[in-house]
């Protein structure tokens, strides 16, 4: 009996194939766009675009502040210049679903990269379902603020220092326009300088002792590199004086609530993930090496100090323990689908109508808690000029056009200022309160009704009150 050869037909990949990357990103998009509204919950995108409006107007960034009575004409730079410029012209397109669909498209891509790259060393399924705990934990700080157009910028950059340094090799000066990027978008970007020399230790720990010394060099050099990257900007090297103000913020970060650390006499989700954390890396025996160790500690002591850094916590940790995590439990990733162009375009020309139609309807806007129109239009009836206001008004009063004794510019305002500001309103200091009237010659008061000094105003004469609403409370100064 002769023997014949069979020849097994190989199964074509469908046109329509998609890879996971590509479903998440698309799933979370759509997910946070018919929920926009909550992208819009503070008060700082007023303010945010207001400015990127300005920029656009007239050709320049700001230089001193122009929104405020009690800053005005002091100088201030916009660290977030072009997240700001990109916010205006998405509203100018589509109103409050531009701003919306604009962080929601950063938002995607990230848990598009982060499913992509862990996709590399394990099963699709794990990697989605750890893009989308990053995700979970990120959602308080979530918000159509600067700090979410970098988000994605901020995967790239890590992923791009971590590649270089698990081959032992210097990173590519093709990763600076990346850094250069961040800095226009936010001041965050001070991080990112940071991660180079985390990774660089990292790199020499990977490396041999003969390749260390030309290695430590070349990244060195990328460092500089990055360092006049970062200046590369409308204010040159002053991007990174302005970036670095917020820190010295002292006493007022543990009054802001993103600079607030984690409260862990309440239980939530990020409480519960590093608790399974601990507990999952103490039961199955995880090891890494020093430099990722210290990394990962670096990332959960960040967390722990300020809220906002929840989100960087999240989303880098898996990152940074991935190579080492694959290699120790032998994960392995499946076959990739390649992304073909015919299922991407039906997806994107889907998206772009559901975003069409979601500006149609025009159901996105910022909550009234956040925006106190018959408020504001009782002020400008009463013709004032000079208004205390309580800071979560302070955007919306910019957005129309109401000069304003504070906002969220925490570095424009200082420490002093901004403290004294908060004990005053509190009624931890009433002589404090009465000084800030008498000393800034305010006219009209608007607070929320839950801040103390309303009551004392109602006690005291000069002062009427002449509005009341859910939301906000006025009084105007009158004749005694």
């Amino acid at each position: 009996m002769s023997s014949e050869t069979a020849t097994i037909p190989r199964e074509k990949a469908s046109v329509f194939e998609v890879p996971a990357w590509l479903w998440m990103g698309c799933g979370i998009y759509v997910l946070l766009l018919v929920t926009g509204s909550q992208l819009l919950v503070d008060s700082d995108t007023y303010w945010q675009i207001a400015i990127g409006r300005w920029i656009l107007d007239h050709g320049a960034v700001p230089s001193v502040d122009i929104y405020s009575f009690t800053r005005a004409g002091e100088q201030w730079m916009s660290s977030s210049w072009l997240a700001q410029v990109l916010y205006a012209k998405a509203y100018d397109l589509a109103g409050w679903t531009g701003p919306v669909a604009l962080a929601t498209i950063c938002i995607a891509i990230v848990c598009a990269q982060l499913t992509a790259i862990l996709g590399r060393k394990m099963p699709a399924t794990y990697a989605s379902v750890v893009a989308l705990a990053a995700l979970e934990l990120s959602t308080g700080h979530l918000l159509a603020r600067p700090h979410v157009l970098v988000l994605p910028v901020m995967i790239a950059w890590t992923n791009g220092l971590m590649t270089a340094s698990e081959r032992r090799e210097p990173p590519s000066f093709w990763l600076l326009p990346l850094i250069a990027l961040w800095t226009n978008l936010h001041g965050g970007f001070l991080f990112g300088l940071v991660l180079v020399g985390a990774f660089a230790l990292d790199a020499m720990w990977n490396a041999t002792p003969a390749q260390r010394p030309s290695l430590a060099l070349r990244w060195m050099a990328f460092g500089i590199g990055a360092l006049a990257a970062c200046c590369v900007t409308p204010y040159g090297w002053g991007s990174i004086l302005a970036a670095s103000k917020i820190l010295g913020l002292g006493e007022l970060l543990r009054l802001i609530g993103e600079w607030m650390p984690v409260d862990f006499s309440r239980f939530g989700a990020f409480q519960l993930a590093v608790l399974a954390l601990i507990g999952a890396a103490l039961s199955s025996g995880v090891r890494l090496p020093p430099p990722r160790i210290a990394l990962v500690l670096g990332l959960l002591y960040m967390a722990l100090s300020h809220v906002r850094n929840v989100e960087i916590f999240a989303l880098l940790l898996p990152l940074v323990v991935l190579t080492p995590v694959a290699a120790q439990f032998g994960l392995q990733a499946a076959g990739v689908a390649r992304l073909r162009a015919v299922p991407a375009v039906a997806l994107l020309a889907a998206l772009c109508a559901l975003t069409s139609a979601v500006a149609m309807s025009a159901r996105i806007a910022p909550p009234v808690v956040q925006s106190p129109a018959a408020a504001v239009d009782v002020l400008k009836a009463h013709n004032v000029k000079r208004v205390l206001n309580d800071l979560p008004f302070g955007g919306y009063l910019i957005w129309r056009q109401v000069p304003v004794f504070v906002d969220g510019r925490a570095e424009l305002y200082g420490e002093t200022f901004d403290v004294a500001y908060y004990r005053a309103l509190q009624l931890k200091d009433v002589d404090g309160f009465i000084g800030l009237l008498r000393t800034y010659d305010i006219d009209a008061v608007m607070l929320q009704p839950s801040t103390p000094a309303v009551q004392l105003l109602d006690r005291t004469a000069g002062w009427q009150r002449v509005y009341t609403d859910d939301n906000a409370v006025v009084h105007v100064r009158v004749a005694n």
